[in-house]
């Protein structure tokens, strides 16, 4: 099974589920690594381009955005493009450690090497009790049902 371009269904599903484990390590440069040196950025209402941005937005959003625990699920996909939705919680910093979850979709182009050339974000974050929270603990974020009315 290949992670590069043209795609398989079993292949973008793979490709999805290392993008959900590389960005639960909140590490910015390893996770900058998976883009392309000019890759372009849209995050909800900021646009960026190339790895070095990359690598500060993220620094900036684990800032605020603390106990972050992601799931990313394949949408649809073409030769070289997926579509995928997440969902993710976090205690928000900047607003009195908060809990919220965010619920988003992502559109990923890759370049031939398999690394991401564009990335287009848009989301929406919604404030939830703690006994709401889906992936607390060590649950595996992959075990977690998220049902039809969260889709």
């Amino acid at each position: 099974m290949s992670l590069t371009p043209p795609f398989t269904k079993e292949g973008a599903e793979a490709k999805v589920k290392k993008a959900q484990d590389l960005w639960n390590t909140q590490d910015p440069k390893k996770i900058s690594a998976a883009y392309t040196p000019a890759c372009i950025w849209r995050n909800r209402d900021v646009f960026f381009t190339g790895t070095a941005a990359i690598e500060e937005f993220l620094t900036k959003k684990w800032e605020k955005e603390k106990n972050y625990r992601l799931r990313k699920e394949l949408f649809a996909f073409t030769d070289n493009k997926i579509a995928v939705q997440f969902w993710y919680e976090y205690q928000d910093a900047h607003d009195g450690m908060k809990w919220k979850r965010c619920y988003g979709l992502e559109d990923w182009t890759f370049a031939d090497d398999g690394r991401m050339r564009k990335r287009q974000m848009s989301a929406n974050d919604v404030e939830i009790r703690p006994s709401e929270r889906w992936f607390s603990g060590n649950v595996d974020v992959n075990s977690v049902l998220i049902g039809e009315k969260h889709w």
